[in-house]
């Protein structure tokens, strides 16, 4: 029997290059695929595009440790996140203050890294993309 998978999928409006190199530096992503829309075997319909996002990316995935997210530039510029959270869980306090530094550095913090009754470091942000964060020790 295959196995399901839940895979969150991410359409940054025309910044997914700038997000990939982003995650790249500040969580350590590894880029698996990349595809621009100019290099599909089949063109998206006339008029799906905004003019220029032959360039932009359809799709890509990249991994952080073992999980896998996709992403795309979608087919409008802008980015529209709400409703949800990436929540990353971390072994130990440094590197949450670690992560939790890289993902804020443009971003807004909604809750600052402090301790918790569940967690001994736990904080939420949105990064410069609008990607909802919670940072969690796990003890």
């Amino acid at each position: 029997m295959a196995k399901t998978l839940i895979q969150p999928y991410l359409m940054f409006g025309g910044r997914c290059e700038e997000a990939l190199e982003f995650y790249r530096t500040a969580l350590g992503a590894k880029i698996d695929m990349m595809m621009r829309f100019k290099d599909s075997p089949e063109p998206p319909p006339p008029g799906m595009l905004p003019p220029g996002f032959e360039n932009k990316v359809m799709h890509a995935s990249f991994r952080i440790e073992n999980n896998v997210i996709m992403a795309s530039d979608g087919c409008e510029e802008g980015q529209r996140f709400s409703g949800f959270s990436l929540s990353l869980a971390v072994a130990t306090e440094a590197e949450a203050d670690r992560f939790f530094a890289a993902l804020s550095d443009g971003g807004q913090v909604q809750m600052p890294l402090e301790k918790t009754f569940w967690s001994p470091r736990f904080g939420m942000l949105t990064d410069r993309f609008g990607i909802s964060w919670m940072i969690n020790v796990v003890a």
